[in-house]
């Protein structure tokens, strides 16, 4: 434990120096972005400059106004946030610069949900989702799937549990925005902006669902199984892998040739093979958001921000905690 502790310093300081030195070069806004972070503490987007390894956290987006929450985009091109009044907006960024995009029919959801490749986004709010395609530069609302009501929400009431509402459940959304999955109680819905759905499959109550990039291939996994389908929305085909417990997130690579799921470490599936490796990262992953050609594994928080690059030599790494923000 002391050599790690002792790795994790130097590695700290190696990033350091390389982002001082950088930003001496091009400036504080300058030069790479590796992603952004919403920092709770000051109700603010960070931009996260540098590279996956030798990175830190920056200086707020300017929305021109105060935020209280922001999602972006995989690519790193388009975010949505919600004002402190409650009202959704959605911007186009770039370096760490925002430009306003107007989409009427805009709501502020209570979460929101990219695209693998984000071309389209799920504004997800009690009871239905509101689709929005055409992102980065050219977004629209697409239509509103209502979601179904638990399938198990008798069952679990008279276990005296407390009762899903629908809208509580996990949520993907295909890039061309047809097309979303929805875990209901022990069940996995697929469900159509046109209003066709079906159950694509049962699954533990906690399943995570992903779509792949471009089209209908998706993954579910829980702690039984590991899911990988062929065409989703269509012939459905499926494969079962062993399953991965304690999972708090999943997605595909950029490319779709790997399924990555972040739980107690970091697990890659390679989705032509089956063949699997688990990446130690001595963190405790909270989900799996993309940031380019990366994964965030965490919140910003006292810690260190830990990342996933997803190269070709998957790794994880991590950008220094920065205090005074």
């Amino acid at each position: 434990m002391t050599i790690c502790r002792g790795w994790i310093l130097c590695a700290a300081g190696a990033a350091s120096l390389f982002t001082q030195h950088l930003f001496a070069q091009q400036g504080s806004i300058g030069g790479p972005v590796a992603g952004y972070v919403f920092d709770r503490q000051s109700q603010a987007l960070r931009v996260i400059h540098g590279i996956p390894g030798a990175s830190l956290i920056g200086e707020p987006v300017d929305f021109g106004t105060v935020i209280s929450s922001a999602w972006v985009a995989p690519k790193l091109d388009a975010a949505l946030v919600v004002t402190a009044e409650g009202v959704g907006r959605l911007f186009r960024i770039d370096g760490g610069k925002a430009t306003e995009r107007t989409v009427e029919g805009m709501v502020a959801p209570e979460r929101a949900v990219f695209s693998p490749s984000g071309t389209a986004l799920a504004l997800v709010t009690p009871g239905s989702v509101r689709i929005i395609k055409g992102l980065p530069d050219a977004p629209v609302v697409a239509g509103t799937v209502e979601l179904p009501q638990d399938r198990v929400a008798a069952t679990v009431a008279k276990a005296g549990a407390k009762r899903q509402r629908p809208g509580g459940g996990p949520v993907a959304v295909s890039d061309d925005g047809a097309y979303l999955l929805y875990g209901s109680g022990g069940a996995i819905e697929l469900l159509g902006i046109a209003g066709d759905s079906r159950k694509l499959t049962d699954a533990a109550v906690g399943a995570l669902p992903a779509f792949a990039p471009g089209g209908h291939d998706a993954a579910i996994v829980d702690g039984q199984a590991v899911a990988l389908f062929r065409d989703a929305a269509g012939a459905a085909t499926v494969r079962h892998l062993p399953g991965i417990g304690a999972a708090k997130g999943v997605a595909f690579s950029p490319d779709g040739r790997r399924l990555f799921v972040a739980g107690a470490s970091v697990v890659t599936v390679d989705v032509a093979t089956g063949d699997r490796s688990e990446i130690a990262c001595g963190c405790r992953p909270t989900g799996l958001a993309r940031m380019g050609n990366a994964f965030r594994l965490n919140e910003l928080g006292t810690e260190p921000l830990w990342l996933l690059d997803a190269s070709a030599d998957p790794k994880v790494v991590f950008v220094p905690a920065r205090s005074g923000m």
